[in-house]
């Protein structure tokens, strides 16, 4: 395998929103791959306007970058001009540079994963936080520790998760993206992987069947009742600490999120560094997004009418107006290993490679 063969094998571990891997690969030269990259606006009501696609093509970029430097290589990056937001191109060329040397980030690529569930809860340490910090410059970290912080910010998650749960464009999403029965999955999210117990998990599959089973479960049922305290009240409490990422100066641009994209990479391996688990919550950031610019996501009224009230919901009380303009919130915590986790498609199934 050759030497940007076995750098891009490395840098297709970079996370992508619910594993979708919006990216290919066209090899151009030993020193020279054009990256073409995707959204998931068509089908994915988290990604309409391509927004979360961009922050892991960021992320992409940042792994990339990190991996070369495994070989003595650094990378210069530049986007294609006049190319649609839905297919962006990365112009990537290796440099070789005697000053280069392996990150210390390197051997965290392929470890790095997420965890839903319930975390150990035991607090940051100054240290930790001052390195986490400096891995997300130039982005501002801030932190919600105490516990009624993590109360707030788990409160809100878990009624974020009504909307998602309670809507049509969520649930097509939903059902697509889960493998059942599954412990790792190479284009998709495993069961083991969800964060839910085995007995919910059953209760989920069936349910998700049919629209019409999660309508009728959703109104005679609570049907969201228990996935989301699972999934976002239990766990929104027990964890080390929430975190948002705030850029120092917002810029609402393709570029401002792909530096966003790699500052999330870089703090999200460095989670893994010092030994702490990370799990994104990002539904709360882009629900308010979709308010605030009046971006109408789903045909549900009562969806609607709860998003408004949640951006309301966000004051000063307990700093959580940050999340108004944070490029990307999740939660830490101490390890518990995952059961399962996404694996990646073959470096075969994302490369095309030109013979010169």
């Amino acid at each position: 395998m050759r030497v940007i063969e076995q750098i891009l094998d490395l840098a297709r571990w970079a996370p992508s929103g619910d594993n979708t891997q919006p990216w290919r690969f066209e090899i151009l030269a030993d020193d020279h791959v054009l990256i073409h990259g995707f959204d998931t606006r068509h089908d994915c009501v988290y990604d309409l306007e391509g927004h979360a696609s961009q922050l892991a093509h960021g992320a992409l970029l940042e792994t990339l970058r990190i991996a070369a430097s495994a070989h003595g290589f650094r990378t210069e990056v530049s986007r294609r001009p006049d190319t649609p937001d839905t297919h962006l191109l990365y112009d990537v060329h290796l440099v070789e540079d005697a000053s280069t040397g392996p990150d210390p980030l390197l051997p965290f690529i392929k470890t790095r994963t997420v965890q839903r569930r319930p975390m150990g809860g035991k607090r940051l340490s100054a240290e930790e936080k001052r390195i986490l910090e400096a891995a997300a410059h130039p982005f501002r970290v801030r932190w919600f520790e105490t516990l009624p912080e993590r109360w707030s910010i788990a409160r809100l998650n878990f009624a974020n998760a009504k909307i998602r749960l309670t809507i049509r464009e969520a649930y097509e999403v939903h059902k697509r993206v889960i493998e059942w029965g599954a412990r790792f999955s190479e284009d998709r999210i495993p069961e083991a992987a969800v964060g839910v117990d085995p007995i919910t998990a059953r209760v989920m599959q069936w349910v998700m069947y049919s629209w019409q089973r999660v309508e009728f479960f959703n109104k005679w049922f609570a049907g969201t009742l228990g996935p989301r305290i699972q999934l976002d009240l239990i766990p929104g409490v027990a964890c080390s600490a929430h975190a948002c990422l705030v850029a120092q100066v917002p810029q609402p641009s393709i570029e401002g999120r792909i530096a966003a994209g790699a500052a999330v990479q870089r703090f999200w391996l460095t989670c893994e560094r010092l030994g702490l688990q990370h799990q994104p919550e990002m539904t709360p950031l882009i629900f308010n997004h979709y308010v605030r610019n009046r971006i109408r996501f789903t045909d549900t009224e009562s969806a609607l009418a709860l998003s408004q009230t949640l951006d309301a919901a966000l004051t000063d009380e307990q700093g959580t107006s940050d999340i108004r303009v944070a490029s990307w919130l999740c939660r830490i915590g101490r390890p518990k290993p995952a059961a399962g986790r996404s694996l990646r498609k073959s470096l075969a199934a994302l490369a095309e490679i030109r013979d010169h």
